[in-house]
Protein backbone atom coordinates (compact mmCIF):
# COMPACT_ATOMS: atom_id res chain seq x y z
CA UNK A 1 0.00 0.00 0.00
CA UNK A 2 1.40 3.39 -0.94
CA UNK A 3 1.91 5.82 1.89
CA UNK A 4 2.25 9.59 1.86
CA UNK A 5 3.71 12.00 4.39
CA UNK A 6 2.39 15.51 4.90
CA UNK A 7 3.55 18.70 6.58
CA UNK A 8 0.41 19.92 8.32
CA UNK A 9 1.81 22.85 10.31
CA UNK A 10 4.94 24.99 10.26
CA UNK A 11 6.12 27.48 12.86
CA UNK A 12 8.96 29.94 13.31
CA UNK A 13 10.35 31.60 16.41
CA UNK A 14 12.56 34.67 16.16
CA UNK A 15 13.80 36.01 19.51
CA UNK A 16 13.29 39.57 20.74
CA UNK A 17 12.86 42.55 18.43
CA UNK A 18 14.34 42.83 14.93
CA UNK A 19 17.85 44.28 14.87
CA UNK A 20 18.75 46.87 12.24
CA UNK A 21 22.06 47.22 10.43
CA UNK A 22 22.85 50.34 12.44
CA UNK A 23 22.37 48.68 15.84
CA UNK A 24 23.75 45.17 15.31
CA UNK A 25 27.34 46.01 16.30
CA UNK A 26 26.19 47.70 19.50
CA UNK A 27 24.44 44.43 20.47
CA UNK A 28 27.20 42.06 19.37
CA UNK A 29 29.77 44.56 20.71
CA UNK A 30 32.89 45.80 18.98
CA UNK A 31 35.94 43.58 19.03
CA UNK A 32 38.33 46.56 19.03
CA UNK A 33 37.91 50.22 20.02
CA UNK A 34 37.02 51.06 16.45
CA UNK A 35 34.03 49.62 14.54
CA UNK A 36 34.52 46.72 12.16
CA UNK A 37 36.03 47.81 8.85
CA UNK A 38 34.20 45.10 6.86
CA UNK A 39 30.69 45.34 8.34
CA UNK A 40 29.24 47.82 5.85
CA UNK A 41 30.91 46.03 2.95
CA UNK A 42 29.35 42.69 3.94
CA UNK A 43 25.92 44.19 4.61
CA UNK A 44 25.92 45.98 1.28
CA UNK A 45 26.57 42.64 -0.40
CA UNK A 46 24.16 40.41 1.55
CA UNK A 47 21.31 42.99 1.56
CA UNK A 48 20.04 41.80 4.96
CA UNK A 49 18.28 44.75 6.60
CA UNK A 50 17.06 43.13 9.83
CA UNK A 51 17.72 40.01 11.84
CA UNK A 52 17.17 38.62 15.35
CA UNK A 53 19.52 37.87 18.23
CA UNK A 54 18.86 35.95 21.43
CA UNK A 55 20.56 38.80 23.30
CA UNK A 56 19.04 41.41 25.59
CA UNK A 57 20.15 44.70 23.98
CA UNK A 58 20.19 46.47 27.35
CA UNK A 59 22.19 43.95 29.39
CA UNK A 60 24.05 42.07 26.67
CA UNK A 61 22.99 38.79 28.30
CA UNK A 62 21.49 35.84 26.46
CA UNK A 63 17.70 35.64 26.50
CA UNK A 64 17.48 32.08 25.14
CA UNK A 65 19.79 29.16 24.60
CA UNK A 66 19.50 26.94 21.52
CA UNK A 67 17.21 24.36 23.14
CA UNK A 68 14.90 27.11 24.38
CA UNK A 69 14.67 28.69 20.93
CA UNK A 70 13.74 25.32 19.48
CA UNK A 71 11.20 24.59 22.20
CA UNK A 72 9.48 27.91 21.51
CA UNK A 73 9.09 26.99 17.85
CA UNK A 74 7.61 23.60 18.79
CA UNK A 75 5.18 25.23 21.23
CA UNK A 76 3.95 27.43 18.39
CA UNK A 77 2.92 24.22 16.60
CA UNK A 78 0.71 23.54 19.59
CA UNK A 79 -0.87 26.95 19.12
CA UNK A 80 -1.75 25.85 15.57
CA UNK A 81 -3.72 22.88 16.88
CA UNK A 82 -1.05 20.16 16.94
CA UNK A 83 -1.28 17.83 19.95
CA UNK A 84 2.27 17.97 21.27
CA UNK A 85 1.71 15.25 23.87
CA UNK A 86 1.19 12.76 21.03
CA UNK A 87 4.55 13.36 19.32
CA UNK A 88 6.12 10.04 18.32
CA UNK A 89 9.38 11.34 16.82
CA UNK A 90 11.23 14.56 17.68
CA UNK A 91 14.12 15.21 15.27
CA UNK A 92 16.18 18.34 15.87
CA UNK A 93 18.92 19.76 13.67
CA UNK A 94 21.34 22.54 14.56
CA UNK A 95 24.86 23.66 13.79
CA UNK A 96 26.04 24.25 17.34
CA UNK A 97 24.09 22.77 20.27
CA UNK A 98 24.42 24.29 23.72
CA UNK A 99 26.72 21.51 24.92
CA UNK A 100 28.76 18.56 23.64
CA UNK A 101 26.68 16.04 25.61
CA UNK A 102 23.68 15.35 25.79
CA UNK A 103 22.54 15.77 22.22
CA UNK A 104 20.39 18.70 21.13
CA UNK A 105 17.14 16.75 20.62
CA UNK A 106 17.28 15.38 24.16
CA UNK A 107 17.72 18.89 25.54
CA UNK A 108 14.76 20.14 23.50
CA UNK A 109 12.66 17.19 24.67
CA UNK A 110 13.60 18.00 28.25
CA UNK A 111 12.82 21.69 27.75
CA UNK A 112 9.34 20.81 26.45
CA UNK A 113 8.71 18.23 29.19
CA UNK A 114 6.85 16.04 26.73
CA UNK A 115 5.87 12.39 27.28
CA UNK A 116 8.41 9.76 26.17
CA UNK A 117 9.13 9.73 22.42
CA UNK A 118 11.95 8.98 20.02
CA UNK A 119 14.42 11.90 20.04
CA UNK A 120 17.05 12.20 17.32
CA UNK A 121 19.65 14.92 16.74
CA UNK A 122 21.05 15.58 13.27
CA UNK A 123 24.46 17.21 12.90
CA UNK A 124 25.73 19.58 10.24
CA UNK A 125 25.13 23.22 9.38
CA UNK A 126 22.24 24.28 7.13
CA UNK A 127 21.54 20.67 6.14
CA UNK A 128 21.09 19.57 9.75
CA UNK A 129 17.59 21.07 9.67
CA UNK A 130 16.83 19.43 6.34
CA UNK A 131 18.09 16.06 7.56
CA UNK A 132 15.91 16.25 10.68
CA UNK A 133 12.97 16.75 8.31
CA UNK A 134 14.11 13.82 6.18
CA UNK A 135 14.53 11.54 9.20
CA UNK A 136 11.00 12.32 10.35
CA UNK A 137 9.69 11.87 6.80
CA UNK A 138 11.40 8.47 6.43
CA UNK A 139 10.21 7.33 9.84
CA UNK A 140 6.59 7.98 8.88
CA UNK A 141 7.01 6.80 5.28
CA UNK A 142 8.32 3.45 6.54
CA UNK A 143 5.29 2.98 8.77
CA UNK A 144 7.32 2.97 11.98
CA UNK A 145 5.55 6.11 13.21
CA UNK A 146 2.43 8.08 12.35
CA UNK A 147 3.59 11.58 13.23
CA UNK A 148 6.65 13.56 14.16
CA UNK A 149 8.14 17.00 14.63
CA UNK A 150 11.26 18.20 12.81
CA UNK A 151 13.18 21.33 13.75
CA UNK A 152 16.06 23.51 12.70
CA UNK A 153 17.54 26.13 15.02
CA UNK A 154 20.53 28.38 15.51
CA UNK A 155 21.86 30.44 18.41
CA UNK A 156 24.95 31.64 16.61
CA UNK A 157 25.08 35.03 18.36
CA UNK A 158 26.45 33.22 21.40
CA UNK A 159 29.72 32.80 19.47
CA UNK A 160 29.82 36.21 17.78
CA UNK A 161 29.84 38.62 20.71
CA UNK A 162 32.84 40.90 20.77
CA UNK A 163 34.20 39.99 24.19
CA UNK A 164 34.83 36.42 23.01
CA UNK A 165 37.66 37.71 20.80
CA UNK A 166 39.38 39.81 23.50
CA UNK A 167 42.08 37.27 24.29
CA UNK A 168 42.94 36.84 20.61
CA UNK A 169 43.37 40.61 20.15
CA UNK A 170 45.47 40.93 23.32
CA UNK A 171 47.62 38.02 22.18
CA UNK A 172 48.25 39.77 18.85
CA UNK A 173 49.24 42.93 20.68
CA UNK A 174 51.63 41.05 22.94
CA UNK A 175 53.29 39.40 19.94
CA UNK A 176 53.29 42.65 17.92
CA UNK A 177 52.51 40.56 14.85
CA UNK A 178 49.23 42.00 13.66
CA UNK A 179 47.05 45.05 13.93
CA UNK A 180 44.37 44.57 16.57
CA UNK A 181 41.51 43.12 14.52
CA UNK A 182 40.09 39.68 13.97
CA UNK A 183 40.75 37.87 10.72
CA UNK A 184 38.34 38.44 7.83
CA UNK A 185 37.14 34.82 7.80
CA UNK A 186 35.82 35.35 11.36
CA UNK A 187 34.55 38.92 11.04
CA UNK A 188 32.77 38.04 7.78
CA UNK A 189 30.32 35.71 9.51
CA UNK A 190 29.53 38.12 12.35
CA UNK A 191 27.54 40.18 9.82
CA UNK A 192 26.02 37.23 7.98
CA UNK A 193 24.43 35.00 10.63
CA UNK A 194 21.63 35.36 13.17
CA UNK A 195 19.35 33.44 15.52
CA UNK A 196 16.03 31.69 15.04
CA UNK A 197 14.20 28.37 15.08
CA UNK A 198 11.58 26.62 12.99
CA UNK A 199 9.49 23.49 13.42
CA UNK A 200 7.25 21.34 11.23
CA UNK A 201 4.53 18.83 12.16
CA UNK A 202 4.57 15.77 9.90
CA UNK A 203 1.81 13.18 9.68
CA UNK A 204 0.69 10.21 7.59
CA UNK A 205 -2.62 12.02 6.93
CA UNK A 206 -3.24 15.56 5.65
CA UNK A 207 -5.13 18.18 7.64
CA UNK A 208 -8.72 17.04 8.22
CA UNK A 209 -9.90 20.66 8.22
CA UNK A 210 -10.68 21.38 4.56
CA UNK A 211 -9.90 25.06 5.15
CA UNK A 212 -6.28 24.22 5.95
CA UNK A 213 -3.59 23.26 3.47
CA UNK A 214 -0.95 20.57 3.86
CA UNK A 215 2.27 19.98 1.96
CA UNK A 216 2.67 16.47 0.62
CA UNK A 217 6.35 15.55 0.66
CA UNK A 218 7.12 14.11 -2.76
CA UNK A 219 10.84 13.59 -2.19
CA UNK A 220 13.91 14.89 -0.34
CA UNK A 221 17.27 14.60 -2.11
CA UNK A 222 20.60 15.16 -0.39
CA UNK A 223 24.13 14.79 -1.71
CA UNK A 224 27.59 15.38 -0.22
CA UNK A 225 30.68 16.36 -2.20
CA UNK A 226 33.03 16.17 0.78
CA UNK A 227 35.09 13.58 -1.06
CA UNK A 228 36.10 16.21 -3.62
CA UNK A 229 36.66 19.45 -1.67
CA UNK A 230 38.17 20.68 1.59
CA UNK A 231 36.15 22.18 4.43
CA UNK A 232 34.89 25.68 3.70
CA UNK A 233 33.22 26.72 6.98
CA UNK A 234 34.35 25.38 10.33
CA UNK A 235 34.41 25.92 14.09
CA UNK A 236 36.40 24.23 16.82
CA UNK A 237 39.35 23.92 14.44
CA UNK A 238 41.88 25.82 12.37
CA UNK A 239 42.59 25.19 8.70
CA UNK A 240 46.10 24.08 7.83
CA UNK A 241 47.93 25.17 4.68
CA UNK A 242 47.22 21.79 3.07
CA UNK A 243 43.48 22.32 3.55
CA UNK A 244 43.05 19.83 6.39
CA UNK A 245 41.55 20.83 9.74
CA UNK A 246 43.38 20.73 13.05
CA UNK A 247 40.71 20.18 15.69
CA UNK A 248 40.40 21.78 19.10
CA UNK A 249 41.69 18.66 20.89
CA UNK A 250 45.11 19.30 19.35
CA UNK A 251 45.44 22.74 20.99
CA UNK A 252 46.18 23.70 24.56
CA UNK A 253 43.27 25.34 26.43
CA UNK A 254 45.06 28.70 26.37
CA UNK A 255 45.38 28.43 22.59
CA UNK A 256 41.59 28.01 22.32
CA UNK A 257 41.37 31.61 23.54
CA UNK A 258 44.38 33.06 21.76
CA UNK A 259 43.20 31.80 18.37
CA UNK A 260 39.41 31.96 18.98
CA UNK A 261 39.37 28.29 18.04
CA UNK A 262 35.64 27.93 18.72
CA UNK A 263 34.61 30.89 16.56
CA UNK A 264 33.02 30.16 13.19
CA UNK A 265 35.29 30.74 10.20
CA UNK A 266 34.58 30.85 6.46
CA UNK A 267 37.00 30.25 3.60
CA UNK A 268 35.41 32.96 1.46
CA UNK A 269 37.48 32.29 -1.68
CA UNK A 270 36.55 28.61 -1.70
CA UNK A 271 32.92 29.55 -1.07
CA UNK A 272 32.77 31.93 -4.03
CA UNK A 273 34.63 29.56 -6.35
CA UNK A 274 32.69 26.34 -5.71
CA UNK A 275 29.32 26.88 -4.00
CA UNK A 276 27.21 27.23 -7.17
CA UNK A 277 28.73 24.39 -9.17
CA UNK A 278 28.61 21.93 -6.31
CA UNK A 279 25.31 22.84 -4.65
CA UNK A 280 23.23 24.04 -7.62
CA UNK A 281 24.37 23.04 -11.09
CA UNK A 282 25.69 19.51 -10.63
CA UNK A 283 22.97 18.10 -8.35
CA UNK A 284 20.13 19.95 -10.10
CA UNK A 285 21.26 18.74 -13.52
CA UNK A 286 21.01 15.16 -12.21
CA UNK A 287 17.49 15.78 -10.93
CA UNK A 288 16.41 17.31 -14.25
CA UNK A 289 17.91 14.45 -16.25
CA UNK A 290 16.15 11.93 -13.98
CA UNK A 291 12.83 13.70 -14.57
CA UNK A 292 12.38 14.47 -10.88
CA UNK A 293 12.46 18.22 -11.49
CA UNK A 294 10.51 19.72 -14.37
CA UNK A 295 11.09 23.47 -14.14
CA UNK A 296 7.95 24.38 -16.07
CA UNK A 297 5.85 22.61 -13.40
CA UNK A 298 7.37 24.43 -10.40
CA UNK A 299 5.07 27.12 -8.97
CA UNK A 300 7.32 28.25 -6.12
CA UNK A 301 11.10 28.07 -5.74
CA UNK A 302 12.31 28.54 -2.15
CA UNK A 303 16.08 29.04 -2.09
CA UNK A 304 18.14 29.32 1.07
CA UNK A 305 21.19 31.35 0.14
CA UNK A 306 23.39 33.08 2.68
CA UNK A 307 23.58 36.41 0.88
CA UNK A 308 21.76 38.26 -1.88
CA UNK A 309 25.19 38.27 -3.53
CA UNK A 310 24.41 34.67 -4.55
CA UNK A 311 20.89 35.20 -5.91
CA UNK A 312 21.97 35.93 -9.49
CA UNK A 313 24.65 33.25 -9.28
CA UNK A 314 22.04 30.65 -8.20
CA UNK A 315 19.89 31.70 -11.17
CA UNK A 316 22.80 31.27 -13.57
CA UNK A 317 23.69 27.89 -12.03
CA UNK A 318 20.09 26.70 -12.45
CA UNK A 319 20.03 27.76 -16.10
CA UNK A 320 23.24 25.81 -16.70
CA UNK A 321 21.51 22.77 -15.17
CA UNK A 322 18.57 23.15 -17.56
CA UNK A 323 16.28 24.37 -14.80
CA UNK A 324 15.21 27.94 -15.49
CA UNK A 325 12.57 29.14 -13.01
CA UNK A 326 11.44 32.78 -13.43
CA UNK A 327 12.32 35.13 -10.58
CA UNK A 328 8.63 35.93 -9.96
CA UNK A 329 8.28 32.36 -8.70
CA UNK A 330 11.09 32.73 -6.15
CA UNK A 331 10.29 33.27 -2.47
CA UNK A 332 12.87 34.37 0.11
CA UNK A 333 12.74 36.38 3.33
CA UNK A 334 16.51 36.67 3.82
CA UNK A 335 16.43 40.47 3.90
CA UNK A 336 13.95 40.68 6.80
CA UNK A 337 14.60 37.47 8.76
CA UNK A 338 18.34 37.07 8.24
CA UNK A 339 20.42 33.97 7.58
CA UNK A 340 19.50 31.50 10.32
CA UNK A 341 21.35 28.47 8.96
CA UNK A 342 19.49 25.22 9.58
CA UNK A 343 16.35 27.14 10.58
CA UNK A 344 16.23 29.22 7.39
CA UNK A 345 14.24 26.83 5.21
CA UNK A 346 11.64 26.41 7.99
CA UNK A 347 11.36 30.19 8.41
CA UNK A 348 10.99 30.66 4.64
CA UNK A 349 8.38 27.89 4.42
CA UNK A 350 6.49 29.18 7.44
CA UNK A 351 5.96 32.62 5.94
CA UNK A 352 4.79 31.28 2.58
CA UNK A 353 2.66 28.52 4.20
CA UNK A 354 0.67 31.11 6.19
CA UNK A 355 0.57 33.77 3.47
CA UNK A 356 -2.60 32.56 1.75
CA UNK A 357 -0.68 32.40 -1.54
CA UNK A 358 -0.41 28.61 -1.77
CA UNK A 359 -3.16 26.99 -3.84
CA UNK A 360 -4.14 23.34 -4.15
CA UNK A 361 -1.88 21.51 -6.56
CA UNK A 362 0.96 24.03 -6.41
CA UNK A 363 4.42 22.50 -6.56
CA UNK A 364 7.28 23.78 -4.37
CA UNK A 365 10.98 23.21 -4.92
CA UNK A 366 13.28 24.00 -1.97
CA UNK A 367 17.04 24.43 -2.24
CA UNK A 368 19.33 24.19 0.80
CA UNK A 369 23.12 24.31 0.32
CA UNK A 370 25.78 23.75 2.93
CA UNK A 371 29.28 25.18 2.61
CA UNK A 372 30.81 23.62 5.73
CA UNK A 373 32.01 20.84 3.46
CA UNK A 374 30.07 21.19 0.25
CA UNK A 375 26.76 19.35 0.24
CA UNK A 376 23.25 20.20 -0.85
CA UNK A 377 19.58 19.27 -0.58
CA UNK A 378 16.54 19.75 -2.78
CA UNK A 379 13.00 19.05 -1.60
CA UNK A 380 9.78 18.82 -3.62
CA UNK A 381 6.36 19.40 -2.06
CA UNK A 382 2.81 19.57 -3.45
CA UNK A 383 0.05 21.62 -1.83
CA UNK A 384 -3.02 19.52 -0.92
Amino acid sequence: MSRNVYINAISAFLPNEPVSNDTMESILLQVTPRPSRVRKLILRSNKITSRYYAIDPDTGLATHNNAQLTAEAVRKLGAQGCHLNTIEVLACGTTLPDQLIPNHALMVHGELKLPPCEAVATAGVCLSGTMSLKYTYMSILSGLNRNGVATGSENVSSLMRGHLFTEEIESQNRQLEKSPEIAFEKDFLRWMLSDGAGAAWLSDTPNSDKNKISLRIDWIHQKSYAGELDACMYAGAEKRKDGSLQGWREYLPQEWLEHSIFSIKQDVKLLNDKIIDYTVTRPLQELVEQGRVRPEEIDWFLPHYSSDFFRKKVDIGMRLAGCEIPQNKWFSNLSSKGNTGSASIYIILEELFHSGRLKKGARLLCYVPESARFSTAFMHFTVV
